[in-house]
């Protein structure tokens, strides 16, 4: 990744006035007081601040300038995302009345502000071994299974895919279950219909239920399987990056306005109707059925969605090559309008 990085929800590294980093950070508490003397100390970067109203009502604000103040959205592939993307807000009422607030949306368009791509992702991707992590994680894959991870909330799609995966006469699966919501609710529904983990010996599917994995080890979950089902925006982007097939699970909301931003994401992916029927289905749009959930056993239609990922992926690559990731384009941003 560029020098210029966000390193994690509310700890940023100061960018000098060349927009580079200075190599210090540090974790904003949230008081007043405590943000006024951090930006004194040019520790943070104040672009990066929420709850700047909190600091616009104290005293502090008086003696301090924050020279550019950002509202980082949400991921989406919605088309008013390109329109709103680097717009301003001025604030006309309250404490912070005659600042302005900029929105930066991250995006898969090179009209938006890309996504997060750390420096050294291409290479640990190149000399990863699927076969060394599997034996790693003590993972024994029976020769010919096609290996799959799960990321998932709770989709009411998930049961009758395992049953399909568990049936007498289909092709071996093996599935790597992350820990939490979808390793609890995989469980549940494992015991539910009678199957069992990998120790029970079952040919058709065998269960590996993991425990916490850090960021890098995800990735590499990602890397060593041949279908990733993930989940939110954040594996979302990590399975761009991979680079093999995956089924995304959006966070339902109540109002269903998570369907509008499938649908917008698929068109970007350009996606075969085999996916896109997958997605609905998995999404809670469509009720599930056989047919469509066969696709994801289904050789041909895998090659289908792995060019289609890997299309991606090259569009995104070119993209960020050309003008850099979301980190990056952050900090021009800023540079541009202090």
């Amino acid at each position: 990744m560029p020098p210029e990085r966000v390193h994690s929800a509310g700890t940023v590294r100061a960018p000098s006035s060349n927009g580079r980093a200075t190599g210090r950070r540090r974790a904003w508490a949230g008081s007043a007081r405590a943000l006024a003397d951090a930006v004194a100390s040019h520790e943070i970067a104040p672009e990066f601040i929420a709850h700047f109203a909190d600091y616009a009502r104290s005293e502090d604000s008086k003696h301090f300038e924050l020279p550019v103040w950002l509202n980082l959205e949400y991921l989406s592939a919605e088309p008013w995302v390109e329109r709103m993307h680097a717009l301003p807000s001025p604030v006309l009422h309250g404490p912070a009345a005659g600042r302005t607030k900029w929105f930066f949306y991250p995006g898969f368009t090179p009209a938006t502000g890309s996504l997060l791509q750390e420096r050294d992702l291409l290479a640990r991707q190149a000399e990863f071994d699927s076969a060394a992590w599997l034996a790693r994680h003590s993972i024994a894959v029976a020769d010919g299974a096609r290996v799959v991870s799960l990321f998932c909330y709770e989709p009411a799609a998930l049961a009758p895919l395992l049953r399909q995966w568990a049936a007498p006469g289909s092709a071996p699966v093996h599935l790597l279950v992350t820990h939490g919501r979808a390793g609890a609710h995989a469980e549940k529904i494992s015991n539910e219909i009678g199957l069992q983990p990998l120790h029970g010996g079952r040919r058709q599917l065998s269960i590996s239920y993991l425990s916490a994995l850090p960021q890098t080890g995800y990735d590499e979950l990602l890397w060593a399987c041949g279908l990733n089902f993930v989940r939110g925006e954040d594996s979302l982007t990590r399975a761009l990056w991979a680079g093999r097939p995956f089924v995304w699970q959006l966070y339902p909301q109540d109002d269903d306005a998570h369907h509008a931003k499938l649908e917008a994401f698929l068109d970007w992916l350009q996606a075969p109707a085999t996916l896109r029927r997958f997605h609905r289905q998995w999404n809670g749009m469509e009720p599930p059925t056989a047919e469509v959930l066969a696709a994801a056993g289904d050789p041909a239609t895998l090659a289908d969605w792995a060019a289609c990922a890997q299309a991606a992926r090259q569009r995104l690559l070119t993209q960020v090559r050309a003008q850099g990731d979301l980190a990056t384009r952050l900090a021009r941003f800023v540079a541009e309008k202090r």
